[in-house]
């Protein structure tokens, strides 16, 4: 049903950023204004901004036709880049008349996506669950279910044990974001491999990837574990603030920009500052073998970085007699 404060948009053409709240609009090297009018319409000038602040409202938003990348990017997002809290907040629902392009979902804490066709891989941090509206496939937040529970809603595959909050994802789907901004304490356990950003910004939680994860693994991660039994891509770690991002290999540099928090790798990789190898104690140790399932040898093999303390720089002074003074750099 359709109410009056709700938005109906037909699109002649797939668009890619419908419904995106970080409104990170770029087009042949150029920042779309998120007031810029939303191309491709039949009958309506609607812009960006008019649909997540419709979303944000709690009314709903109808589509006719298809849509293409990053749908409902960070739904459901108070987002801190626009003074917010960071947190999540209510939000609508979104229903679509056609097919739904790659990275459904990134990032989408809340509200819920009805979708008439398919839903292209990678997908987001969605996942699918029993419909209550004929002819629409339904999809939840994953952060939304592990926080929230899943009421009366039934997922379609995968299993969910809502008295440990620990969702089992073993549908052979690639997603991305997976956990993001979680703030409880919940488990998800990817039988396969995760797509980019797995831990997004998590504060609690535990992931374990079983095969490899993308890139940004673990970036921005805010508190929780984050485990990859294989090997991440590109910039894992970057700006992480606190929690623990374990795995077996990386992938370029890992640790940009990092704030706290430690990363363990199990073979030795190159860091970016201010990331650099620390010394590995007897608790670390411990904690690996009781989250991995491993023996105390195997624990060992592990290398620990962190952010380095910055090392105090030193000028080399030769002496008229001709002694040699280090002097410290003020």
């Amino acid at each position: 049903m359709i109410h009056s404060m709700d938005i109906e948009i037909e699109l002649t053409s797939p668009v890619d950023n419908i419904c995106d709240y970080t409104f990170d609009f770029h087009w042949q090297n150029q920042r779309l204004d998120p007031a810029s009018v939303i191309p491709h319409q039949s009958g309506t000038q609607f812009t960006y901004k008019d649909l997540v602040d419709a979303l944000k409202g709690g009314s709903d938003i109808h589509i006719k036709g298809n849509v293409s990348a990053r749908f409902a990017y960070s739904l459901g997002v108070d987002l801190k880049h626009f003074g917010g809290s960071g947190n999540s907040m209510p939000s609508g629902h979104v229903f679509v008349d056609g097919n739904v392009g790659e990275e459904a979902g990134m990032g989408m804490v809340s509200g819920i996506l009805y979708v008439s066709g398919d839903v292209a891989e990678p997908w987001g941090n969605i996942v699918e669950v029993k419909s209550d509206v004929q002819g629409y496939r339904k999809f939840r937040s994953i952060t939304d279910i592990l926080c929230n529970g899943l009421d009366t809603d039934t997922l379609l595959s995968n299993n969910f044990d809502d008295a440990t909050r620990r969702l089992t994802l073993d549908d052979g789907i690639l997603r991305g974001t997976l956990g993001t901004r979680c703030d409880c304490m919940a488990t998800i356990i990817v039988e396969g491999d995760a797509y980019n950003g797995t831990g997004l910004l998590m504060h609690r939680g535990t992931i374990i990837i079983k095969g490899n994860s993308g890139m940004n693994t673990g970036a921005h991660l805010d508190g929780g574990t984050v485990v990859v039994l294989g090997t991440v891509d590109e910039f894992a770690g970057a700006y992480m603030k606190s929690g623990s991002l374990v795995f077996r290999d990386a992938k370029g540099y890992v640790g940009a920009g990092m704030k706290g928090g430690a990363i363990y790798s199990k073979k030795k990789v190159k860091t970016s500052p201010p990331a650099g190898k620390s010394r590995m104690t007897g608790n670390d140790s411990a904690w690996l073998r009781s989250l991995l399932d491993i023996g105390r040898v195997e624990s060992m093999l592990y290398n620990k970085y962190e952010v380095e303390e910055e090392k105090e720089k030193y000028i080399t002074v030769h002496m008229r007699d001709g002694s040699v003074l280090r002097r410290k750099v003020e």
